[in-house]
Parts: structure tokens; C-alpha cells; sequence
């Protein structure tokens, strides 16, 4: 119902008094009975904030090209109604620029309904969907602007648009962002329907077997390729001041991600982005070459390569670097050496979404709002979370070992068993020497030489520290 339970409540009112009065008494008592019902359900309703309290509470999430909100709106401490709807950034916008745009959409005079699937206001921002019935705000409780509006992050003028506000409402409005307290805690809940939100948009967006084959064609004729990117490979470096550096490998075909194809490299012996790209490029292409060229055919019984040739023997119809022109050159210099001229390779620059071309001085700037773009970028976020994953785990495993570096007679194995037995090293200088001498490889006098060892070290990362 949107909210709308009074209009509700007197229609079946309404429906019921004429039937009784047309003496259809069977029809009048089943619409007593739904009237009833929905009174109950109306009673149940959950109670957010204290009685008496009117306010707007408005969640905003986004990435670099999308933004949904949701709206709920809080009367006499109950939540009468929801809105939500999804839009293209087409600009750059900060936080609480978009914050402002909102606003302007929310308390405009005009109600928005599903129907509008795309709009432009003010050539920033576009719609790309959304939910809101035709009359969402025919009640006049909701339609009018509310004594608070609560956002999460104050638009850059605040005050000036509380004066907007204000001019509407025909009264003061306060706007601001609650810092704890129930307040703070129904925000969270807007901003957590506005998080799903989005995840189910860009989910069904991804799905759509014609605005994937859009997508493609989009990127096909931005870049110049001969075919539409079937098989799409990104590449991804995360590295912490060049420490732990690892690198990811994603794949994505016909526009949908194949996650059992996504591949981690540890790199060896590079400390910067762009040698790092160049050693991830040759190794990943190096497979290539040799699968390509061994004679599975005429050796059938080799298990061996056949398993290789699941992880490396499809070459990308288009390369997708995380950076700009001096990562594309890097993937290029690797191509080259391995003497590969056949695969299409571009960056994609994260600030400003541009893409970028081996050899070119300038990026190709694709439309915002693109589906093209939004597959690209999809990749490279999915590459960036998937290094972001294994270079976390890689640091914490170095973290945790390097806390047992100096124990005597502990090798690299012994740390290994002791970790996995335990679990931490909390728990393991919590141990007694009896109870370490039950890890396997680890005799009586090695036990009690470490658990001393440990007991002397005093304190560790993962024990909190005494204050002074």
C-alpha cells in the first residue's frame, strides 16, 4: 500500500456502508472482515520512533557510475511509507552533492512514478528506474515537507536548502545527519535497504541478455575492435607500499563473470605497479603460448596439461588493465616480448573513468550512462575486490607468522602447525607447554623452550595493549 492505508481504510468503508444499504449483507460482512483485518495489521505496524515524531529519513549509497536512495517517511513515529529509485551519475558528484539532487527530487511538486525510466535533472544525474505508485504522496501527511529531514552527509549549502525546505513546508525544517540514538539507527536501516537496493539493480542489469549484447557492441565500437568482446580479462595489482604485492586475474564471458576461471598471482620479484603488470601479463600469456602449442592430440594420457588447459588456453578477445596509459604500456611490453600482436588491450582509469588505448595520448571518453562503461568498469571492480581479497589474506598470514619469527628451533614449518593448531598466536601464548607438545613435530623440551619463549616475548598485536 505504499503508506496509503488510510485511502484504503475508507474505501472499504465506504464499499461496505453500500452494500449494507443495498441490503447485500453477505458482501458487507466479508468487507467488514477486510476492513477489520486490515486494522489489525495497522496496529502491528512497528512503532520506530518516539509518538509524535515526523521526519524524513533519506539513505544514499553509490559507486562510481550508479546511486540509489530510499525514503522512508516517519509519522507519529511510524513508518507510513517508502520510496527508492536508482540513477545514473553522469557527472562527478560528491556525496553530498548527490544528497542535494535528491532533495530537489523528493520534495518537488511533481510525484515521480515508475513510468519514468529516464530523466534527466539538471544533465547530472538520469534515471534508470525505479519504484513509486502515481499517487505516493496523495495523503497529505506524506506530501507535505516534515519538521526533520535526516540525511547522511549534509548537502554543501545546507543552509540554504533547510531554507528551500522551509519555503515549502511554510515552516522551519531542520535538516541534519543523527549521530546516535534511534535516529541513527533507522538511517542505517534506509541505508541498508538502499545497499540491497542497488545490489539487486546492477544484478538485474547485469542479467539482461540484451543490455549485455548492448554492452558489447558499445565497447566494440568505442575502442575499434573487429569483434564484440566475448571473453573479457582484467588485471588488477594491490600492494601495501610495496609489500605483500599480489595481482588478480578475472574473467567474464558474454558479459557475466565465470568465477571458477578467476586466477591469483603472488608476484615475485616486482615492487611497482607497472613491473607488476608486466610479470602478471607474461606469466598469464606464457601459458597461453605453451598450450596453445603442445600437441594434446597426439598425447591424450597428459592429465597434466589437460588440467592446465582449463586455466590458460582461452586468450581474451579484449585485456582490461586497472590504470591508465603507463599500465597499458606495461601489458603491452609483455605482449610484445612474447611476441603476441592478436589481443586488444585497454586501461581503465579509476578517477574519471577514462579509457585508455596503447600508444594514444589521450583516453577514449565513453558516455557515463553507457552500458559499455558500465561492463568495463563492472570487470575492473570485480578484478580490484578479488586483489583487495588475497592481498588481505596474504598480509594477515605474514602478520600472524612474523610473530614467531626469533622462537628458537622454529622453522617455517613447526610456525605453520603451530598457527593452524591454534588458530593465533593469542592463543597459543595462551597455551601450557603440555598442551603445545600435543602439536604434531613438537616433543616435550621444544614445547616448554616456546611456550617460555613466548611468555618472556610479553604482549603481541593480537592481545590488546595495557595502557600506562
Amino acid at each position: 500500500m505504499a503508506g496509503q492505508t488510510s485511502k484504503f481504510t475508507r474505501r472499504l468503508e465506504t464499499a461496505m456502508h453500500e452494500a449494507a444499504r443495498a441490503e447485500e449483507f453477505e458482501r458487507a460482512a466479508r468487507l467488514r472482515d477486510d476492513l477489520q483485518a486490515l486494522q489489525r495489521a495497522l496496529e502491528k505496524q512497528a512503532v520506530v520512533l518516539p509518538d509524535g515524531t515526523n521526519c524524513d529519513v533519506i539513505g544514499l549509497v553509490e559507486d562510481q557510475l550508479e546511486a540509489a536512495v530510499q525514503v522512508f517517511y516517519v509519522r507519529d513515529g511510524r513508518v507510513r511509507g517508502q520510496r527508492g529509485w536508482v540513477v545514473d551519475k553522469v557527472e562527478d558528484l560528491s556525496t553530498g552533492e548527490l544528497v542535494e539532487h535528491f532533495l530537489g527530487q523528493v520534495y518537488r511538486d511533481d510525484p515521480v512514478t515508475h513510468h519514468e525510466i529516464t530523466e534527466s535533472t539538471g544533465g547530472e544525474l538520469s534515471r534508470t528506474g525505479g519504484r513509486a505508485s502515481a499517487d505516493w504522496r496523495a495523503e497529505a501527511d506524506q506530501q507535505a515537507v516534515p519538521r526533520e529531514v535526516l540525511v547522511p552527509v549534509l548537502p554543501p549549502d545546507a543552509e540554504t536548502v533547510s531554507e528551500w525546505l522551509a519555503a515549502r513546508r511554510g515552516g522551519r525544517v531542520s535538516l541534519r545527519v543523527p549521530q546516535r540514538g534511534d535516529k541513527r539507527a533507522l538511517l542505517e536501516t534506509v541505508t541498508k535497504n538502499a545497499t540491497e537496493a542497488l545490489a539487486l539493480h546492477k544484478t538485474k542489469r547485469a542479467s539482461d541478455l540484451s543490455t549485455r549484447s548492448q554492452a558489447m557492441q558499445e565497447i566494440q565500437d568505442a575502442l575499434g575492435l573487429d569483434t564484440p568482446p566475448l571473453r573479457i580479462e582484467c588485471i588488477d595489482v594491490s600492494n601495501l607500499q610495496g609489500t605483500h604485492v599480489v595481482a588478480s586475474m578475472v574473467v567474464f564471458e558474454d558479459g557475466l563473470a565465470r568465477k571458477s576461471e578467476y586466477r591469483k598471482f603472488a608476484i615475485r620479484g616486482a615492487t611497482d605497479d607497472l613491473a607488476a603488470i608486466y610479470e602478471v601479463v607474461t606469466r598469464r600469456f606464457r601459458r597461453y603460448l605453451a598450450e596453445r602449442d603442445a600437441d594434446v592430440a597426439a598425447d591424450p594420457e597428459r592429465t597434466d596439461l589437460d588440467s592446465d588447459r582449463r586455466k590458460f588456453a582461452y586468450p581474451p578477445s579484449l585485456l582490461v588493465i586497472d590504470g591508465g596509459a603507463g599500465q597499458v604500456d606495461a601489458a603491452i611490453r609483455a605482449l610484445a616480448d612474447l611476441g603476441i600482436t592478436d589481443i586488444a588491450v585497454c586501461g581503465l582509469a579509476k578517477r574519471l573513468e577514462e579509457v585508455w588505448l596503447p600508444g594514444e595520448d589521450s583516453p577514449v571518453i565513453m558516455p557515463r550512462s553507457s552500458e559499455g562503461l558500465y561492463l568495463l568498469q563492472r570487470v575492473r571492480d570485480e578484478a580490484h575486490r578479488f586483489a583487495i581479497t588475497y592481498h588481505r589474506a596474504k598480509r594477515t598470514a605474514a602478520q600472524r607468522a612474523s610473530q614467531l619469527d626469533g622462537l628458537p628451533g622454529l622453522g617455517p614449518a613447526r610456525k605453520a602447525a603451530l598457527l593452524k593448531h591454534f588458530g593465533s598466536v593469542r592463543k597459543l601464548r595462551e597455551a601450557s607447554a603440555e598442551q603445545i607438545a600435543e602439536v604434531e613435530g613438537f616433543g616435550s623440551r621444544l614445547a616448554e623452550m616456546v611456550s617460555v619463549a613466548l611468555q618472556t616475548e610479553g604482549g603481541s598485536d593480537d592481545q590488546p595493549r595495557r595502557r600506562a
